[in-house]
């Protein structure tokens, strides 16, 4: 018997290759908080198009959370389908190379990761709405900062993932169209640097030098680098001094620590804060500073669950799907961390993130949206696997 939400989902492909071209065009760096809010603007409207109720929960400093919500049985536990509104790439990216398609692939800033999950939650999100529901509620949470690593939006999610029965994130699929069943643990630090200015050549020896004791520190912090044991540190931003002829005063750097497993986690943060902490060149000082944290992502008994009835489902289009290892990080950390079994990477099949070449595979926008909704159906007829 024909399912009406999938075959519904599968006329949608144009679509929702629409609304990705309306969301790939709209700026929405993460500390552009007016772009990210009109990416929910975008949103809403389609919410109000298809007339599902939803709330804007403002924060401050990042962009708000956007939350819309389809109803299910009382008292049962939601379904969270989560994503990010904001990307990699500074305001003014979208003039210089808007939404784009060739040969069978999408392109632009945002394009894979990952303004398509964004677009398949909210097809979803209206399928279930129009065809009467699930058991369990539905609930699309749409956020605005996680690629500063979730600083504003963080407990918001924690909070909708500690109610909820299971959870997908649509981060986009790996180019091989598997997905994401574990992850890396990340923290974003900075460290700031004081040194003396001096004039460069008059009264050089007046100087400490700011510059020169970031150098040391940079040399120390790549070295804790192990790639066996699967921990990086990359020194990614770096700032300083006033001009070439003034030793410089000030400096500072920002660095992304990714590590394996949870028990490394307080070892290599401890090896960083030190080597940022501790002072080689004499006169200048420096403070530490965490702006931004995720948990890893690892599977559990009920995740590798709920990601063998998502393969049943992809198996039933003749797709085989497995799961892989992303050294990249997610909200889904902070979900699997809260208990809640979760899969992440179910968004469309893409690739080159965080590049200008980024690409999305254009018939994966309704295949993967029939994905998750298959699964989220065949949750209706399982409603105690291992506590699901």
């Amino acid at each position: 018997m024909a399912e009406p939400i999938i075959d519904w989902l599968n006329a949608q492909q144009e679509n929702m290759l629409s609304l990705l071209a309306d969301l790939v065009n709209i700026d929405s760096n993460s500390f552009d908080k007016a772009g990210v809010d009109r990416v929910a603007v975008r949103l809403r409207t389609f919410f109000d198009n298809h007339a599902i109720p939803y709330e804007t929960i403002p924060l401050p400093d990042h962009g708000d959370a956007l939350r819309a919500v389809v109803s299910g049985g009382d008292g049962n536990r939601h379904i969270l389908l989560c994503g990010h509104r904001d990307t990699v790439f500074a305001t003014g990216e979208v003039e210089k190379r808007p939404f784009t398609t060739h040969n069978g692939k999408a392109f632009g800033p945002g394009v894979a990761d990952m303004k398509p999950g964004l677009v398949i939650n909210a097809f979803i999100l209206a399928a279930f709405h129009k065809f009467g529901g699930h058991p369990n509620p539905l609930i699309g949470l749409f956020t605005g900062d996680e690629e500063i690593g979730s600083p504003s939006s963080k407990n918001i999610i924690i909070a909708e993932a500690e109610k909820a029965r299971i959870a997908f994130n649509s981060e986009p699929s790996r180019p091989s169209g598997n997905i994401v069943t574990k992850r890396k643990g990340g923290i974003f630090c900075h460290c700031e640097i004081k040194g003396v200015a001096a004039h460069s050549g008059g009264f050089f020896t007046d100087g400490r030098s700011a510059i020169e004791e970031l150098a040391h520190k940079i040399q120390s912090l790549h070295a804790l680098t192990n790639l066996k044991k699967g921990t990086t540190i990359n020194v990614g931003l770096v700032q300083g001094g006033q001009s070439v002829n003034t030793v410089a005063a000030e400096a500072s750097c920002d660095i992304d620590i990714r590590y394996q497993e949870t028990a490394e986690r307080d070892n290599i943060l401890s090896q960083v804060r030190t080597i940022c902490e501790t002072v080689s060149v004499a006169g200048t000082s420096s403070k530490f500073y965490i702006r931004g944290e995720f948990q890893p992502l690892n599977p559990s008994a009920q995740s590798s669950e709920l990601f063998a009835l998502y393969q049943d489902s992809a198996a039933q289009d003749n797709v085989i799907v497995n799961g892989e290892h992303s050294g990249g990080c997610a909200d889904s950390g902070f979900i699997a961390a809260a208990g809640t079994p979760v899969i992440c990477g179910v968004g469309p099949v893409g690739g080159n993130y965080h590049r200008p070449d980024e690409w999305m595979q254009i018939d994966s926008l309704a295949q993967r949206a029939r994905f998750i909704a298959n699964t989220i159906l065949r949750l209706a007829h399982k409603p105690t696997i291992s506590g699901l």
